[in-house]
């Protein structure tokens, strides 16, 4: 153990050494920058997105398995509901195996999108599921679980890599960069769930908190130093208090750094409005860019209203059913259902052909979206 933890500090030391070159970041968005630039959307609402053809994001944007036409139509398929933004996964590996060719099927995803009004947030990393991200044909999906193909950006070995980390640095500012004024964009997410230890049934991969912790403070000033017109952000996800004594060091760095505040909740709506409560003494707009779980509490009907009270922008995790499987929930990890389906759905706004799981979500959706800002309108 004392060998590991010395190889580790060295490790970490390293990466501080290799990142410490200046950059010429601006600096975070005030509060009141923050706020003007937040009146100025409408009540944002819509899905974490990935196309049902695709089991993860490196098979959304790689060029064997783009496909533009799902996009086109299940985008259609969200403007009709009266969404109006998609947070969608990016991934370091994309850019290293063809960087030109991920920026040219951004822009079309982003002709894509604004067509059908909506402004996707991209996310650049994240820490959930499968550590080993590999390149190429992907595996299909585990039979009955829930997200059996996602992988974690940038992964296990490029965490443990420093050496690698300013081919990070290049990924972010070249991304960022190219698409910094491009005012189809929405936000920018920096690391989702960086504190997540990965979820499924990986091999835990020990010190990655303080890899993450290391690196995280980086990304915000490489993604910054491009003076990008859209905000920055990355959510918090766990425990119950997010008072600013309360926080880890990594939520420090995601509060401190975040031009808005984002965060997720899965739980009932008591909780969601708690957090809210807890969020808003940081005098920032608030972004839920996850919640929805059906049978963990977490649902339209309780959560979407109170979204629009607090004029809070609202991203469910899921939109169409498809080769994700998020319609399965994370206890399939453990008991995959291949027997039977869920008593109800964990994700998912829409099965595979467009129609929606419950229409009175559906329905629910349309008249919260159709109303003006901060109107929750009655039955």
């Amino acid at each position: 153990m004392f060998r590991f933890t010395s190889i580790l500090i060295a490790a970490v030391a390293q990466a501080a050494l290799l990142l410490a070159a200046p950059v010429s970041a601006a600096e975070r968005w005030s509060a009141e920058k923050a706020n003007a630039w937040y009146e100025k959307q409408p009540w944002l609402v819509g899905s974490n997105y990935n196309p049902a053809s695709a089991i993860n994001q490196l098979e959304m944007w790689q060029a064997d398995t783009f496909d533009p036409k799902s996009i086109d139509k299940e985008l259609g398929w969200a403007h009709a509901l009266g969404m109006n933004t998609m947070r969608v996964y990016l991934h370091n590996l994309l850019w290293e195996q063809d960087a030109k060719g991920l920026k040219q099927r951004m822009n079309t995803f982003l002709e894509i999108s604004a067509k059908h009004g909506i402004k996707p947030m991209f996310v650049l990393f994240d820490s959930c599921w499968d550590p080993e991200p590999k390149l190429g044909p992907q595996h299909p999906p585990i039979p009955g679980v829930h997200n059996s193909g996602w992988v974690q950006a940038p992964g296990r070995a490029r965490l443990e890599d420093a050496s690698g980390y300013p081919k990070l640095r290049d990924y972010v500012r070249d991304v960022v960069g190219s698409f910094a004024k491009d005012e189809r964009i929405l936000a920018w997410d920096v690391w989702n769930e960086p504190d997540n230890d990965g979820g499924g049934n990986y091999p835990k991969h020990v010190g990655k908190q303080k890899y993450v912790e290391q690196l995280l403070g980086q990304v915000f000033d490489w993604a910054r130093s491009q003076n990008p017109v859209q905000p920055l952000t990355s959510g918090l996800w766990q425990h119950d208090d997010w008072s600013y004594a309360k926080l880890t060091p990594i939520e420090r760095i995601q509060i401190d750094q975040s031009d808005v505040i984002s965060f997720h909740d899965y739980n009932w709506p008591e909780t969601f409005d708690r957090r809210v409560k807890q969020l808003q003494v940081y005098g920032r707009p608030l972004l839920c860019t996850e919640y929805m779980a059906r049978g963990n509490g977490s649902t339209f009907d309780g959560s979407l209203p109170l979204g629009k009270r607090y004029n809070v922008a609202m991203i469910n995790w899921g939109f169409v059913d498809g080769r994700s499987q998020t319609r399965l929930p994370w206890d399939s990890w453990k008991k995959p259902y291949t027997a039977d389906e869920p008593t109800i759905w964990f994700h998912e706004v829409l099965r595979a052909d467009g129609t929606p799981y419950r229409k009175a979500e559906a329905d629910l959706i349309k008249r919260l979206t159709s109303a003006p800002k901060g109107v929750v309108p009655t039955e």
